[in-house]
């Protein structure tokens, strides 16, 4: 290693050494400079598939970002001595299992396959726009703010003429998936044009070259593809954020309803609760919350089938899982496929060798500070519009049982360290996680 490296590290790990004692525990690792790994991986973006319906069969050519192997069809594992065998009932078109923090792809199954991420997307939606507007600024919905959502929408009950602060649209798009919420605050950034425009770039920025976004919401669209690979970037990327961090891992909260006027003539407006679509998290029949769960988004359309990228910690590892369009019907089939992957993870952490890596964001290289910051929202955090439940807190008094741990809500110490880490070690460390169980 050049000797100023070596300088630079010594002169971050002593910086830092005060506020590891406090919150965060990180280890660097050095390897070869960041310039370096984005020469090795760097790829032209390739069109995009032209139809959102996609193939029977994957390519044989698809994108090499992140590692050759990657850019092979089938499945890819390097399995060591005392390493579990994949699962053998796997029936998704595309799947990756990552270490969240160290950016190793343990192995994956088309990767890089182009297909329709369906609600995934909303990652990617999240990680652009949710940095933009503080929790409590409120909104009063205009019809126009609702034009164009999609015949067959998933949506949370947003209402014309009715007034929602930031943080009840955010629990609308995390929870309920409401393309209503999603369209809304696109309003708010100035239109549905502009954010797709801007989310494009943001994948672009992560080095997601598989995406294009031409939905905010992940409605089924022609041109509209991305893959296993870029969903687990905008997953690793949105999960350096504190409110994204607690947005997917709420269970249940309450949604303001309409405003009405009663018998005698005075106004009111109660709440409805709505629940997390996401049944890794709440359980579902037949099927158990997974142990260590803590996010982060699925997706279900015509064209993309069942879609769902989750990420969950055990012993002090994190992993991270997508999964896209299992071929079995059965009910719930892409959470248990899903679970099988990550138990498989966690197993096998250690005990094989990486086929790839999750690369960083385009800033990373050059030790600007990647992504939104890490206090999660621009303008503080503060305290929402309304009453919502982490899993952490959920857990205790709504019977949801088998959650388990979620990921903890930590400061903004991140920001400080995250861009000279990277430029050292070339990973992007998530914030420190402290278990909260039950």
């Amino acid at each position: 290693m050049p000797a100023m490296k070596k300088t630079a590290k010594s002169s971050l790990l002593v910086t830092s050494a005060t506020l590891l004692s406090f919150s965060l525990a990180l280890t660097a690792t050095a390897t070869a400079p960041a310039a370096a790994a984005a020469a090795a991986f760097a790829a032209d973006k390739p069109k995009p598939s032209p139809s959102a319906s996609p193939s029977a069969t994957p390519p044989a050519d698809m994108s090499s970002v992140g590692g050759a192997l990657l850019a092979q069809p089938g499945t890819q594992a390097n399995l060591g001595t005392g390493a579990p065998v994949l699962p053998k009932d796997l029936s998704a078109r595309s799947w990756i299992v990552a270490d969240a923090e160290s950016g190793d792809v343990l192995a994956s199954h088309n990767a890089h396959w182009r297909l329709p991420p369906a609600s995934t997307l909303k990652m990617l939606f999240a990680d652009t726009v949710l940095p933009k507007f503080p929790k409590k600024q409120k909104h009063k919905v205009v019809p126009a703010d609702l034009a164009g959502i999609g015949a067959g929408s998933s949506m949370v009950g947003v209402k014309e003429d009715e007034t929602y602060t930031v943080h009840d649209l955010w629990l609308g798009v995390f929870l309920r998936s409401g393309n209503d919420a999603v369209h809304v605050l696109s309003a708010m950034n100035g239109g549905v044009d502009q954010t797709v425009k801007d989310m494009n770039a943001r994948a672009e920025e992560l080095q997601a070259l598989d995406t294009n976004v031409v939905s905010p919401d992940g409605y089924d669209e022609k041109r509209q593809v991305s893959s296993a690979y870029d969903l687990t970037l905008f997953a690793r990327s949105g999960l350096q954020n504190e409110d994204f961090r607690e947005y997917c891992s709420t269970v249940r909260a309450k949604f303001p309803g309409e405003t009405k006027k009663n018998k005698k003539g005075k106004t009111t407006r109660g709440s409805f609760e709505i629940q997390n679509t996401n049944r890794l998290l709440t359980g579902d029949y037949g099927l158990d919350a997974y142990q260590g769960i803590a996010g982060v988004k699925n997706g279900n359309t015509t064209n993309a089938g069942a879609t769902f990228t989750g990420v969950a910690e055990r012993d002090g590892r994190v992993l991270l899982v997508t999964v896209m369009n299992p071929e079995k019907q059965e009910h719930d089939e892409v959470y248990k496929e899903t679970a099988k992957l990550l138990d498989w993870g966690f197993k096998a952490s250690g005990k094989v060798t990486p086929v790839g890596e999750l690369v960083p964001p385009k800033s990373a290289d050059t030790g600007a500070q990647p992504g939104a910051n890490a206090s999660g929202e621009a303008g503080g955090s503060g305290d929402g519009g309304g009453k919502s439940k982490t899993v952490a807190a959920a857990s205790k008094t709504d019977g949801s049982g088998g959650v388990g741990i979620a990921l903890a809500i930590t400061g903004g110490v991140l920001a400080l360290l995250a861009a000279g880490v990277f430029l050292i070690n070339r990973r992007w460390p998530l914030p420190e996680l402290m278990r909260r169980r039950r």
